[in-house]
């Protein structure tokens, strides 16, 4: 019913945003633009968020596409005539100016927006970079988390329009403006964590100890994860020969179990009775695909990458199976298996994949929510708890949290491809996939180097 009352909207009213192609709700900023760019443009000029494209800046803009490339999509926003003069100076709803119409503005005049060079002599602040959202720099590198220069450079992970704050000072209104949100007491922040920017990320950061509403908090969600092992069978005995159906319908199984666990998981957060059943309605049929996969690159890999793994190995493809297995899922295999490589690398902690799995459903720019900012705020909390935690436990590891922050949009990502595989490529793109990980797997412990089984070995082998 969601789908067809979007479906039914779309067709009767004809306008549409010219950044993006979605239903446009109005003129906002000068031009004709639905509430996600109008969103979009209004944050990133705010907070002065420089972004880079990692392709050619010319990606696609659509409003299944928008959020891959930010900088894409803050630059077609510029080129169409988004008026940042129109924005109010307080970051208040309502434009400053309702007059105020579109503008052109020289390409020189776009590159210096676009390249931080006007917001820094604005603020003489120092420059943050941004990462795209949905596309690492390299996918062939499973160590790939930082950006040139060798800073770390983190994606925008739980939402499109908002990205982890790494690089320089924080000014004292954007202090005050997150600290004094009212909320829940539970919730109140952590204010030590604004002098992680002050910290050199070339130098190991000091010793600390961890914020005392940090623990209680990764506790709750901790406590909120079935960690039990998936109880869907999968053992099969030796010598049998596994069809395509059977394995379709074991994934199935799996499938259904997760996702129920996601179900079940909602019921037990520390915000459940806060939001709203509709927001918490829309937030799961948004991101259940992306939670399922985190679980499984995660709490379960043992199962996946083992078990499962062994029951794939059971499936033989037909000749035409192996014939119809297209580029885009050979691209989505490649991509499979770097993912698990590096969470692999990077041994992600319950409590670490507890606040990445609340970070990722807390996503406030998915359409038909009621109360974006709530939700807004309860995410920042959980960003900076993670943020807190991390740093406490690996304090050598400077750049754990933004490498795993990084992780969340390729998971974005990959989740929305996963569910557009014909359904008859499905068992032989678990069986490769599985295939490869757990090769890479076995190499690691037997100290051999590793590398990724995609070129060389059929995935029918």
């Amino acid at each position: 019913m969601f789908i067809l009352s979007l479906l039914s909207d779309d067709a009767a009213d004809p306008r549409v945003c010219l950044i993006c192609g979605d239903r446009a709700t109005g003129l906002h900023y000068g031009i004709i633009s639905c509430e996600g760019c109008k969103g979009f443009f209004k944050r990133s000029i705010c907070n002065k968020r420089v972004y880079r494209c990692s392709r050619d800046k010319n990606c696609e803009m659509s409003r299944k596409q928008r959020n891959r490339c930010q900088y894409c999509r803050l630059l077609k926003c510029l080129q169409m005539g988004m008026n940042r003069k129109a924005i109010r100076e307080d970051g208040m709803p309502g434009g400053r100016n309702k007059s105020i119409g579109p503008v052109q503005i020289t390409d020189e005049e776009i590159e210096r927006i676009m390249s931080g060079q006007e917001f820094k002599e604005e603020a003489s602040l120092p420059e943050h970079t941004w990462s795209n959202n949905g596309d690492s720099s390299d996918h062939s590198s499973p160590s790939n988390g930082a950006s040139e220069g060798n800073q770390p450079s983190p994606a925008s992970t739980l939402s499109s329009n908002r990205s982890l704050e790494m690089g320089g000072g924080y000014t004292a209104a954007a202090r005050d403006q997150y600290i004094n949100t009212p909320m829940n007491t539970t919730y109140q922040l952590l204010p030590h964590l604004f002098s992680y920017a002050t910290q050199s990320g070339l130098l190991a950061p000091q010793p600390r100890s961890l914020y005392p509403q940090s623990h209680p908090l990764v506790m709750q969600l901790v406590a909120a994860e079935d960690l039990a092992p998936l109880a869907t069978p999968m053992l099969i005995e030796d010598g049998y020969k596994v069809t395509q159906v059977e394995l379709f319908a074991l994934l199935c199984r799996l499938a259904d179990e997760l996702l129920f666990r996601q179900i079940s998981w909602i019921k037990k957060l520390p915000f459940f009775c806060e939001l709203s059943i509709e927001d918490y309605t829309c937030l799961l049929s948004s991101t259940w695909q992306e939670l399922i996969l985190l679980s499984c690159l995660t709490i379960y890999s043992a199962q996946i990458f083992g078990d499962l793994a062994d029951v794939t190995a059971k499936y033989t493809p037909s000749d035409e199976e192996l014939q119809g297995f297209s580029e885009d899922s050979m691209e989505l295999m490649e991509r499979l298996i770097y993912l698990f490589r590096k969470f692999h690398q990077l041994k992600v902690s319950n409590e670490e994949y507890a606040c990445m799995k609340a970070i990722n459903f807390l996503n406030q720019d998915i359409r038909g929510l009621t109360n974006v900012s709530q939700l807004e705020q309860l995410n920042k909390r959980y960003w900076y708890v993670c943020q807190d935690y991390t740093e406490y436990k690996y304090p050598q590891q400077p750049k754990r949290f933004p490498e795993i922050m990084m992780c969340l949009p390729e998971i974005r990502f990959m989740a929305g491809k996963l569910v557009n595989v014909p359904l008859e490529q499905l068992p032989l793109l678990f069986k490769a996939v599985l295939h490869s990980c757990k090769s890479s797997f076995i190499s690691n412990r037997t100290g051999s180097s590793p590398c990724l089984t995609t070129t060389g070995t059929s995935p029918g082998n």
